[in-house]
This record gives C-alpha cells, structure tokens and sequence, in this order.
C-alpha cells in the first residue's frame, strides 16, 4: 500500500536498450555517468508529478556493460541489416507481431533491413534513420540478454540490478524497456527484497517468442492460457504502455502475466517512440507514482 508520507520517495530506475555508458569507462566515470543519468530520471518523474526532484531519492541501476562481453562476441554485424541468427529470429517474431506483411518479414534475410524498418516506420508515422539504428540495438542488447537460460552475461546483469535494489530498498521499482525484463527476474530470483510498486514502462515482457518465452521463470499453463507470474516480492505491479510505441507488444501485459494491478495503455508522445523520459513525464505515470509520496 502507499505509504503516503510527504517524504523522500525512494526508487531504483532500471534503463532499457541503448543506454551504454561504452566499454572502456573506469570505474569512476561509471559512477559519475550514473549519477547524471540518476539526476535526469528523478528530473523527469518530478517534471511529471508537478514537485522538486529533491523529493526524489532516486538510483540508477546500470547493466548495459554486463552485456557488452556476449555483444562482443557476436561482432558488429552488417551496417544494413541483422547478421546474427538468433536477432534475426528475434527480428522476425517482432515483425510478425506487428503484422509486417510476410512477404516483407520473410525476404530480411537477404534484403537489407530498411524494408521492415520502411514497413514499421509508415504504419507508427516515425523516422526511418532513427528507427533503423534503433532495431540494430534492440535486438542486439535483447539477445545479448535472453541468448542462455543462465549464461554468466545474463546472471551478472540481473545481480546487478538485484543488488541496487537491497542497497537502496526502495519504494519503487521503474523498469523501462529491456530493463522491465531485467527486474522482473530479479525480483523473482530475490523474493527478500519487496518493493511497494513495480511498475513497468514501454516493456516487451509479452512478446512470444522473443522474450515471453525465453523467461526465467517460464511462463506457466497450456496454450493458448499460458501465464507469467507477478514477481512475489514487488507488492503492487502497474505497467504503463503507449499504443504508439513498437517495443511494447503485444498490448496489455495482463492478458499474459498473472497479478498485474492496473494496465494502462496511454498516448505518451506520438512522434517520440520509446523514451523514457517521455514515459516518466507522462500523466499516467504521475498518477501511478503520486499516493506513494503523498501527493
């Protein structure tokens, strides 16, 4: 339940695809790179709440550089499309649920990615160049990720956020993109830590194929009624979700995971797809956030 005092509001923010701070940053600059990402997260909830982001005692849990040794190992890859086998299934599963014609989905392999990427563009009205270099990375850090069941790159990136969450013991968890996939399994490896809220943004937890079914734990049932499960620590679980966003698909996570509180679908910002920011700005977000710290 809120705990509705006018206090501190303390949360651990989880980032999504495309947040590297780079491969050969110290230790230092590490820490000095989180804070500034900190600052700009607690900028963005309290610019949404209408309140100082002094209010806001807010950590951010990096990952990104526990992926960076199995992205390694798979290469760059080709300027103009997806090379690797298991990104390019990923790929396909994601363009099918979009409902890319099958004769676009089907013809990537040996096309360049710019017709899907065309194709995805004109039916959520974005840019291609950006969206293009955004593909690339979504699949890259997503497999990077979900390539093993218990690959070493997948344990050390959820321990990592697991440990930002008993170190602060928040009362939140946000969890946006790549990153709702990241702390969903923390927090069902790690029962002990309970926040009041989960909340999860823009995320791709219900993708078949891609992320649904590679999760640890597996989603339970016989199909089609096959479920995931509320991770039993986090008190209160709301997902957030822009109709217009392209990662987060299918819509409505509580058609496939057990336990969900609310699940809303809200037009965050149309021709700005994905960002986080424009999530933790977002009226929706606001009235998640606001019983939690009394406003």
């Amino acid at each position: 339940m809120p705990r509705g005092t006018a206090g501190d509001l303390t949360v651990v923010a989880v980032h999504g695809v495309g947040n590297s701070f780079g491969a050969d940053v110290t230790p230092e600059r590490k820490e000095e790179l989180r804070a500034v990402r900190a600052a700009a997260w607690a900028g963005h909830l309290a610019e949404g709440l209408g309140i100082t982001a002094e209010r806001i005692d807010l950590d951010f849990a990096y990952y990104a550089d526990r992926l960076l040794p199995r992205i390694a190992e798979q290469g760059g890859g080709s300027p103009d499309g997806i090379d690797d086998p298991l990104e390019q299934e990923m790929l396909t599963a994601w363009s099918t649920q979009l409902g890319v014609p099958m004769e676009v989905v089907q013809g990537h392999l040996t096309a360049p990615l710019r017709q899907i990427t065309s194709w995805v563009a004109a039916r959520f009205d974005l840019a291609e160049g950006p969206l293009s270099v955004f593909i690339r990375v979504l699949f890259r850090e997503v497999a990077a990720y979900l390539r093993e069941p218990d690959s070493s790159v997948r344990l050390a990136a959820r321990e990592e956020v697991a440990e930002r969450i008993a170190r602060k013991r928040p009362d939140v968890v946000i969890a946006h993109s790549l990153g709702s996939v990241v702390a969903y399994e923390a927090l069902h490896a790690h029962p002990e830590l309970r926040p009041d809220l989960f909340l999860t943004l823009g995320s791709p937890l219900a993708l078949p194929q891609v992320v649904f079914h590679r999760l640890h734990p597996t989603p339970q049932g016989e199909p089609p009624n096959v479920f995931g499960l509320r991770p039993p620590s986090a008190g209160r679980w709301v997902n957030i979700a822009d109709p217009g966003d392209p990662v987060s698909v299918p819509p409505q996570l509580s058609r496939h995971f057990k336990g969900i509180a609310l699940d809303h679908t809200a037009a965050i910002a149309p021709f700005d797809f994905h960002q986080a920011r424009n999530y933790l700005r977002s009226a929706a977000t606001a009235a998640t956030i606001g019983p939690y710290l009394g406003v």
